[in-house]
């Protein structure tokens, strides 16, 4: 499990000849997902709509050997006062 990462890359040039739903790989201090450009949609359209979004990676017809889920937390409206 990766959490805190310092920046998170989305690419939406997965091909879908791989054989693969998403593919995740650890690079430097952060985590690069690779995605179907079909899937990339649903993920921005999350994010815009700041929603929880889960990703599930590994072969299309297995059962997801690994998932990245995107969660937001609650609105810290305390931060950087004063």
């Amino acid at each position: 499990m990766v959490t805190g990462a310092s920046f998170i890359v989305f690419n939406g040039a997965l091909k879908s000849s791989s054989g693969l739903t998403a593919k995740s790989n650890i690079v430097e201090d952060g985590l690069m997902i690779q995605v179907l450009p079909e899937h990339m949609q649903q993920i921005r359209e999350s994010l815009r709509a700041m929603k929880n979004h889960t990703i599930p990676c590994g072969c299309v017809n297995a059962a997801s050997d690994e998932t990245v889920n995107i969660v937001w937390g609650e609105n810290d409206v305390n931060f950087n006062i004063g």
